[in-house]
């Protein structure tokens, strides 16, 4: 079995974000990038996949040099090999952008499953996998918490609102990953140091034949800002019925709520 897995590099959660004096990104000097958390469980479901039934695994990422560090966590962790899609044309990609140059890299690659993150966590769109599906023209099953592979079938688990439903379909398949799915493990020592010696293949917009989606890309970033500062709470004095009664006229005049 050969697996994809499409990983994106986000800034660390601890990181302290600042916009780029162009306004058209966050400011990358001093930040720290990572697997998306919800890609780290793609990740260790391709390599348990492996461990059971054999095969091959492949980390794909897009991005610039930020993703050199997340291709080699993966190969740290298990993942055999990895394709890094570098571009600077690739650079603010809308989400169906990032889906058709995905596509481009995985549609001859001959992949019998192809896995995901539910979301990346930098942009929380939660739609690149779904897309990718239709544009590789395959059956897809997102936000899965529990997967299982017989031959050429798979049945999936998945969350819905309130409710969890499950599916069946043939490979190959797309398939996005939700926290639940397993417990990614952590890259070894031995990991580490082999990763450090593996090539990363660099394909980038020529070798994918992807520019007329560069082109016609639908969204395009107008100016990115950081969210306003919340306004300082207020101390309401007196006693709990005078408390009770100012607390009812603000939440009335100021937070409209009443």
């Amino acid at each position: 079995m050969k697996i994809a897995v499409c990983v994106k590099a986000v800034p660390d959660t601890e990181t302290r974000i600042a916009i780029a004096a162009d306004k058209q990104n966050i400011e990358f000097a001093g930040v720290k990038f990572i697997t998306s958390p919800y890609d780290e469980y793609a990740v260790e479901e391709a390599i348990r996949l492996k461990e059971k039934l054999g095969g091959e695994t492949v980390a794909i990422s897009m991005g610039g040099d930020e993703v050199t560090d997340v291709l080699r966590d993966t190969l740290a962790r298990g993942i055999d090999s990895a394709i890094h899609l570098k571009d600077a044309s690739f650079s603010h990609a809308d989400t169906l952008t990032t889906a058709k140059v995905l596509a481009a890299a995985i549609k001859d690659g001959g992949y019998d499953l192809v896995l995901c993150g539910q979301q990346g966590v930098g942009g929380d769109n939660n739609a690149v996998p779904a897309m990718l599906a239709e544009l590789l023209d395959l059956p897809q099953a997102t936000i899965v918490v529990k997967l299982e592979i017989d031959g050429t079938k798979f049945k999936a688990e998945r969350e819905i609102e309130g409710a969890h439903e499950f599916v069946e379909g043939t490979l190959p398949a797309v398939i996005s990953a939700q926290k639940g799915l397993n417990e990614p493990r952590y890259p070894s020592i031995k990991g580490v140091m082999a990763a450090r010696r593996k090539e990363i293949l660099v394909k980038d917009a020529a070798a994918l034949d992807v520019a007329s989606a560069i082109a016609t890309r639908k969204v395009k970033i107008k100016e990115m800002a950081m969210p306003p500062e919340r306004p300082s709470g207020k101390r309401i004095e007196g006693d709990a019925s005078a408390q009770a009664k100012t607390l009812v006229g603000l939440l009335r005049s100021e937070a409209h709520v009443v």
